[in-house]
C-alpha cells in the first residue's frame, strides 16, 4: 500500500518496517507466523532493490583507460622514449615495465582476495543414481530332525560351563586368601576394602567385590561394621551355624556403590 512512499530516496518507511519485523520475530512460535516473516522479508528485499536501482551518485563514471594509466604508474612504468628503429616487441622486451611490475601488483591485490580454497570432489560431484532393487532371499526350509538344534544349546552350554568354572575358581582363590591372612592373624579384622581393592585397575576392584558377594551369599564368610562403621570381612568359623544362618534367612544382599574417583 506504501510502495510509493518506501521507495522514496528521502523516506526511511523500508527502515522502520524492517526494524518492526525484526521485533515481532522474537515472538513467532508458529509456523504460520514464520511464513509471513519469510513473505515480508521477500518484498522487503524487492522493495529495497528497486530503491537501490533509482539512486543517482555524483561520482564520475569508471574511466578504463585512466584506470589502466594509474595501474601502470603503479607498477613502475618507464617514460623514456624507445628509439624509432625498435620494434614493439622489442620495446616491450626492453622494459616499459620493470621486471618486477606483475609480481609488485600481485603482492598488493593479494590481500583483498584472501579467500578459503574451495571445496571440490577428486572423483567428481555425486550423481543420484535410482536405488538398486532388492534382491529376494529366499528362507531356506528347516531341516528335518534336531541334529542341527541341538548343536548351538550344547556349544551355549560349554560356553556357560567353562564361564562359571573361571569364577568358582576366582571364588576359591579369594577364599583361600582370607582364610589364610585370617589363620596367621585371628584377632586382626581384615578390611573390606583392603581386600578388594586393586590400586593400579578399577575394573578388576569391581570383579573382587562381585568374586566376594558369591562368597558372602554362600555363607562361607561373613561381613560386619567395626567402630568407625567401616565393613570388615571374616570367613565363618563353623560350617554348621553358617547353614543355620542360611536358613534362618539371617544374611542381606546389599548394593555398593563405588565410583571411579571413590576408588581413586
Amino acid at each position: 500500500e506504501n510502495r510509493e512512499d518506501m521507495l522514496s530516496s528521502k523516506s526511511n518507511t523500508l527502515t522502520k518496517a524492517l526494524e518492526e519485523a525484526n521485533k515481532l520475530f522474537s515472538g513467532v512460535s508458529c509456523a504460520r507466523e514464520a511464513a509471513l516473516d519469510a513473505q515480508f522479508l521477500v518484498l522487503a528485499s524487492n522493495l529495497g532493490k528497486e530503491k537501490a536501482n533509482e539512486l543517482h551518485s555524483e561520482m564520475t563514471a569508471f574511466d578504463s583507460l585512466a584506470f589502466a594509466e594509474d595501474l601502470l604508474t603503479f607498477m613502475g612504468i618507464n617514460r623514456v622514449e624507445v628509439e624509432e628503429n625498435d620494434s614493439d616487441s622489442e620495446s616491450i622486451s626492453a622494459g616499459y615495465l620493470p621486471s618486477n611490475a606483475w609480481h609488485k601488483l600481485g603482492e598488493e591485490t593479494e590481500k583483498y582476495f584472501r579467500r578459503a580454497p574451495s571445496f571440490h570432489y577428486m572423483l567428481g560431484s555425486f550423481k543420484s543414481e535410482p536405488p538398486v532393487p532388492r534382491q529376494r532371499i529366499e528362507r531356506q526350509k528347516k531341516a528335518t530332525g534336531g541334529e542341527q538344534k541341538r548343536a548351538m544349546p550344547a556349544q551355549l552350554k560349554k560356553m556357560e560351563e567353562s564361564q562359571e568354572e573361571a569364577t568358582e575358581k576366582e571364588v576359591e582363590r579369594i577364599l583361600g586368601i582370607l582364610q589364610t591372612h585370617y589363620k596367621n592373624d585371628p584377632d586382626t579384622p581384615i578390611s573390606f576394602f583392603d581386600l578388594v581393592i586393586d590400586p593400579n585397575s578399577f575394573a578388576r576392584t569391581v570383579e573382587n567385590i562381585f568374586h566376594v558377594s558369591f562368597i558372602i551369599r554362600d555363607g562361607l564368610a561373613s561381613i560386619k561394621l567395626d567402630d568407625d562403621k567401616l565393613p570388615i570381612i571374616e570367613p565363618s568359623k563353623d560350617s554348621k551355624a553358617k547353614e543355620s544362618d542360611f536358613s534362618a534367612g539371617a544374611r542381606n544382599q546389599v548394593v555398593i556403590s563405588l565410583s571411579h574417583q571413590e576408588w581413586k
